[in-house]
């Protein structure tokens, strides 16, 4: 009986057509594949989560496949310190750097219009910044060519300062923008799986598995690694403050619409009304997951996914991070003479946020979350090749 080296050997050379060793001078998706052999002859991750199982489906790896498990892939790295041929073994297993280099394609590959796709991945840090300053810096010359960057308290009325059309109009547009992009990318992306028919038992554990992380607790709930062998819920948690305090901040401009146009109330709104309570909850959210994330990020092991994907990464933190504080600092500051000023930091920073979505770290939400229905719509079909998984 052969070994399970040996096994892993014929499946590299079968998979690539070429000797083992090639790890190096791979394209993203054929490491993704090789690797993928290897894990199919040794299944010691089998349990890990949802990208074993699905890869046990498989005996080829072709693009869709790739994209498909890197996306499924929540990039813990439990699999890597498991591993018995990680680096510097010769097979160089590497399942969440490969997996991250196949996700860095994929927010490319299927971004509308893709020109910006690709700008964003080469320039991350920078074209946040960039354009979040450049949008602030138009909107504090609008207000000082108006003579009204520096006034007398108004209340907190934010429509003093800039209309409320206009506001409605500039984000409205922005949000639609790239709910557009997203949902053309997600759909691109939904044509090349083939996935079956979606029923709501999948659809809602598809959810479920979203919205609790269930794939960030390492395979036995104690977590996963950061920068050495110890397991840690840190990622996990500093995620859901990040997701929850968005979606609050989310659903406090869902209320605060209802109150203006439903209601007839507009703003400002008092601190105890329900849109300002939702807004700071979620602000503060949106501070300690991004801190947390971002202190992670900057320690984070570099054999732990694409150390290219990090300028991405990290300006979608910084985003993320800026939106909540301008913002909580122009609730605090809303009723003093700074209000203007603080008023056209945060509006600057919130656009670029939005225009930023769909070519940034968001992206992933939305391709994981195909990828997660996949997998639910996918373990409930007879597995045909019988080698195990769901």
């Amino acid at each position: 009986m052969q070994s399970l080296d040996a096994l892993a050997r014929e499946a590299v050379a079968l998979a690539n057509n070429q000797p083992v060793g090639v790890a190096a001078g791979a394209g993203a998706v054929d490491e993704v594949a090789r690797q993928m052999q290897i894990c199919n002859a040794c299944r010691y991750c089998e349990t890990f989560c949802a990208v074993f199982p699905a890869m046990t489906r498989r005996l080829a790896f072709g693009a869709g496949e790739a994209h498909y498990l890197a996306n499924l892939c929540h990039n813990c790295g439990a699999c890597l310190h498991a591993c018995q041929y990680a680096p510097p073994h010769e097979f160089a297993v590497n399942v969440p750097r490969a997996m991250a280099q196949v996700r860095r394609e994929t927010y490319t590959e299927y971004a509308w219009p893709r020109a910006f796709g690709a700008l964003y991945r080469r320039n991350g840090v920078t074209v946040a910044v960039a354009t979040a300053g450049g949008l602030a810096l138009f909107l504090v010359l609008a207000l000082a060519m108006r003579g009204t960057l520096w006034h007398a308290p108004l209340a907190g009325n934010f429509y003093a300062v800039f209309p409320h059309n206009l506001m409605a109009g500039m984000f409205g547009a922005a949000f639609a923008f790239a709910v557009l992009a997203l949902g053309v990318g997600a759909a691109r992306f939904w044509r090349g799986q083939s996935p079956g028919a979606v029923t709501g038992p999948a659809a809602a554990e598809a959810a479920r598995n979203a919205l609790a992380l269930t794939y960030l607790d390492g395979g036995h709930g104690d977590g996963c690694n950061e920068q050495d062998d110890a397991f840690t819920l840190a990622r996990r948690r500093f995620h859901h403050f990040t997701f929850y305090g968005f979606m609050l901040c989310f659903a406090a401009t869902c209320v605060a619409t209802v109150y203006h146009y439903v209601l007839g109330q507009p703003a400002p709104y008092p601190v105890t009304s329900l849109p300002v309570l939702l807004g700071t909850l979620g602000g503060i959210g949106l501070l300690v997951g991004p801190a947390g994330l971002l202190w992670l990020n900057l320690r984070r092991h570099p054999l732990h996914g694409d150390p290219r994907q990090r300028p991405m990464d990290r300006a979608f933190i910084v985003l993320l991070f800026g939106t909540s504080l301008t913002g909580l600092a122009l609730l605090a500051l809303r009723d003093t003479g700074a209000m203007a000023l603080l008023l056209a930091v945060h509006l600057g920073t919130v656009m670029a946020l939005f225009l930023t979505l769909p070519y940034g770290k968001f992206a992933h939400a939305v391709y994981r979350g195909a990828a997660l229905l996949k997998y639910q719509v996918e373990r409930r079909q007879p597995n045909r090749l019988q080698l195990g998984g769901d």
